[in-house]
C-alpha cells in the first residue's frame, strides 16, 4: 500500500512539474500541429469549472483545437431523451465538423453522451455498443475514410465510475477488437481510471493495443493531476505523443482538459499496401 501511495504521489508531482514547464513555454493559445489531428474532450454537459452552463464556450474550445476527428463525452443530458447540448449547426459552420450519424435517437447528439465529429472524410460504418456495468454507458464505433488518405476505426467511449464496471467494459472492447480484424483503430475517451500500475483496469487493453502510452493528466482542468482521458492506437507509431490542449479558455470551460494526438497517415498507407500487395 505504501508503494502505491508513493507511486501516485510521484505521478502527481511529475504532473505539476510538467504543467509548470508547459505553461512557461506556451503562454496563451496552443499551436495546432501539422497532420491529421484527433482529440478527445469530456465537455461535462457544458458546465465549466466556474459551475456556469455555457455551450458556446465549449464550442470555442473545440474551435481552438481544430481537430480533424474529435470524440466528445457528456455532450447530451444524462436522463430522459438525453437532449443534445451543443449547437451542432453553428459548430459545423465554424469548424467544418459534422457528427457521425447514429440511429434510434431524436434529440441526442450522440450515444450515451458520446459524439464523434469529423471533417474532410466519409463515414463507412457505425456501431452503437452498450457497455456492461451498473451505470448506463456506451461506446460509439465509427470507421472513417480520411480525405488525406487511409481509413481508421474510432472507438469513442466513456467508461464507468466503478472499477468492477470498467473491468467488464474494457474486456468487451477488447473482444470487439478481436472480432473486427486488424483495421487501424484508435480508442479515445474519458476512461475514468486514475489508478496506475497493476491495479489499473486499462491493463486489459494491452491485449489489443499493446503497451499503454504514458498517462497525460487532464483532470481537473484547473489543476490536472489525473489521466482520466486517454488516446491509444493498435499500431505502433500510428499516433504521436498525446498532449493536453491547455488554453486559458479550456481551463474553465469544462472540468476536463481536452487531449489530442496526430495520426500518422504514412503508417495507414503502408498498412493498406501490405494488405493489398
Amino acid at each position: 500500500m505504501r508503494k502505491k501511495k508513493e507511486s501516485l504521489r510521484a505521478s502527481i508531482l511529475e504532473s505539476l512539474k510538467s504543467r509548470s514547464k508547459s505553461r512557461a513555454k506556451q503562454p496563451g493559445k496552443p499551436t495546432r500541429p501539422d497532420g491529421t489531428l484527433i482529440a478527445s474532450y469530456n465537455v461535462h454537459k457544458c458546465v465549466g469549472a466556474d459551475r456556469r452552463f455555457d455551450p458556446e464556450r465549449i464550442g470555442r474550445v473545440i474551435h481552438e483545437i481544430d481537430a480533424d476527428v474529435i470524440g466528445l463525452q457528456e455532450a447530451d443530458t444524462r436522463f430522459g431523451e438525453r437532449t443534445g447540448l451543443l449547437d451542432l449547426r453553428r459548430l459545423e459552420r465554424e469548424t467544418g465538423l459534422i457528427p457521425v450519424p447514429i440511429a434510434g435517437t431524436t434529440k441526442a447528439h450522440g450515444w450515451h453522451g458520446n459524439v464523434v465529429l469529423f471533417k474532410q472524410g466519409t463515414v463507412r460504418d457505425v456501431h452503437q455498443i452498450k457497455l456492461p456495468g451498473l451505470e448506463p454507458r456506451g461506446a460509439l464505433i465509427a470507421e472513417i475514410e480520411l480525405a488525406r488518405g487511409g481509413s481508421i476505426r474510432i472507438i469513442a467511449a466513456h467508461l464507468g465510475l466503478l472499477h468492477r464496471s470498467r473491468a467488464q467494459q474494457t474486456r468487451l472492447i477488447v473482444d470487439l477488437m478481436n472480432d473486427r480484424g486488424e483495421t487501424p483503430t484508435i480508442l479515445l475517451g474519458d476512461l475514468n481510471e486514475w489508478r496506475l500500475g497493476d491495479r489499473s483496469s486499462l491493463n486489459t487493453f494491452q491485449a489489443a493495443f499493446g503497451p499503454l502510452p504514458p498517462p497525460v493528466p487532464s483532470f481537473p482542468s484547473t489543476l490536472p493531476l489525473l489521466a482520466l482521458d486517454r488516446i491509444m492506437a493498435n499500431r505502433r507509431g500510428m499516433i504521436s505523443a498525446v498532449e493536453v490542449h491547455d488554453s486559458p479558455l479550456a481551463r474553465v470551460a469544462s472540468d476536463h482538459l481536452p487531449i489530442k494526438a496526430v495520426v500518422s497517415l504514412e503508417t495507414l498507407d503502408n498498412d493498406a499496401e501490405m494488405r493489398t500487395g
